[in-house]
């Protein structure tokens, strides 16, 4: 609201448009390069249920793509969000003996996926326009699996220096 003389013209009114609908996507990579993609369907969320489906499927691809791994031991490094601490997502790793990297809250600089592969993939959709849902997830998923096996190794090797510097730095956020 704002104050105005009697004869000030109406403000005027602008069409609000709705915004772009956003898919939510799931990525699992290792340093030989990504075990599983998926999206979910809009208007769906992660919960702890949705999120050990996941899993599942997670642990399939693994079985698939990297025979023995499943036997030599997983070790997962995802944030402290709620489907990932909740008590059945515990209970599902605890069954399959998988082993968490600790993270710590809002710490982006050790998380590899945000520091290594959302900012280029981010260039690479930047300024593009799809005409459907299919079409960006199609790019997404072509994108992936053309990126070059050294791509995902530096990734992941990156991990060590920066849990070094955030050591060296007594708990403190690295930037690069």
């Amino acid at each position: 609201m704002t104050w105005k003389h009697p004869s000030s013209p109406f403000a005027k009114k602008f069409k609000v448009m709705r915004s772009a609908k956003k898919i939510m996507g799931t990525v699992f990579w290792d340093s030989r390069g990504v075990l599983l993609f998926e999206t979910l369907q809009p208007g769906e969320t992660i919960n702890p249920a949705r999120y050990c489906q996941t899993l599942d499927k997670l642990r399939e691809a693994i079985r698939r793509k990297r025979p023995g791994q499943l036997t030599d031991g997983i070790i997962l490094q995802h944030d402290n969000a709620t489907p990932h601490t909740a008590r059945v997502t515990q209970g599902w790793l605890d069954k399959y003996g998988w082993e968490i990297l600790p993270h710590p809250p809002h710490s982006p600089d050790l998380a590899p996926s945000d520091y290594h592969l959302f900012g280029p993939l981010k260039r690479e959709l930047a300024e593009k326009r799809f005409d459907d849902d299919e079409e960006l997830v199609d790019h997404v998923r072509n994108w992936l699996q053309n990126l070059d096996g050294s791509f995902f190794r530096e990734g992941i090797y990156s991990m060590v220096r920066r849990w070094q510097k955030r050591v060296d730095r007594l708990g403190c956020y690295v930037e690069k």
